[in-house]
C-alpha cells in the first residue's frame, strides 16, 4: 500500500507554529502517515502533535528535517514520488488519477514563506489545487481527499484514549473506561 508523508517547508517558529499545527493535524486526519518539518526545529510543535496521536490514536510521526533537499533526493532514490502542492501546476482534478494510480510511495510538498525553484524541478508533479492564492492547509485538504477518493473519510485511528462518535446533535466523546456526553441544545440554554 503507498504511503503518503508530507514535508512542510520553511517552518517559522513564532509565525507559523499555528498552521504548521494545522499541517500536521489535516495530514494526520486525511490519512497520511507522517509529516517532516523543516525550517526552524520546533520541538514542541512536535511535541504537541505527538499528544494529539497519542490522545486520539494511529501511528502518525513529526519528524525534524534540517536539509530538505536531501529529503527530496533521499525519498526519490527509494522509489517515492513527490508530489508538489502549488498554485502554479497542473490542475489537482485532471492529475490526480494519475497520481493515485501509481503505488509508489508518495511525499506531498507544501509551502512556507518561498518555495525554492528546486522543489518545483525535484518534483514528479506539481499540482495546483486553485490557482489563486489559499492556504496550504486547504490544498493539502483537498488533495489527500482526491488522492484517497474519499476513502480517508472513514479511517479509524486504533489505540486512541478519545474517540467521537459521531450524532446529530452535541458532543459524544468515547474516552478509556469513561464516556462524556455533553448535549448541545442543553448549552445552547445555559443548562449544564
Amino acid at each position: 500500500m503507498m504511503e503518503v508523508r508530507v514535508l512542510r517547508l520553511d517552518h517559522r517558529r513564532v509565525r507559523d507554529a499555528r498552521i504548521t499545527t494545522h499541517v500536521c493535524l489535516t495530514a494526520r486526519a486525511l490519512g497520511a502517515s507522517g509529516v517532516f518539518l523543516s525550517g526552524d526545529h520546533d520541538k514542541k510543535l512536535m511535541g504537541n502533535v505527538q499528544d494529539v496521536v497519542k490522545r486520539w490514536g494511529g501511528n502518525f510521526q513529526v519528524e525534524y528535517c534540517k536539509k530538505w533537499g536531501n529529503l527530496l533526493e533521499e525519498w526519490k532514490d527509494k522509489g517515492g514520488e513527490i508530489v508538489h502542492l502549488t498554485m502554479y501546476g497542473e490542475q489537482v482534478q485532471d492529475v490526480t488519477p494519475q497520481i493515485r494510480s501509481s503505488p509508489r510511495d508518495k511525499l506531498v510538498v507544501v509551502g512556507g514563506s518561498r518555495v525554492p525553484s528546486k522543489v518545483y524541478q525535484e518534483a514528479d508533479w506539481n499540482v495546483s489545487v486553485t490557482t489563486q492564492p489559499h492556504s496550504e492547509v486547504s490544498a493539502l485538504a483537498i488533495f489527500l481527499h482526491m488522492l484517497y477518493d474519499g476513502k480517508e473519510l472513514d479511517l479509524e485511528f486504533e489505540n486512541g484514549d478519545m474517540k467521537v462518535i459521531p450524532s446529530a446533535r452535541g458532543k459524544n466523546v468515547v474516552m478509556k473506561n469513561k464516556t462524556e456526553k455533553n448535549n448541545l441544545d442543553e448549552k445552547v440554554t445555559g443548562d449544564d
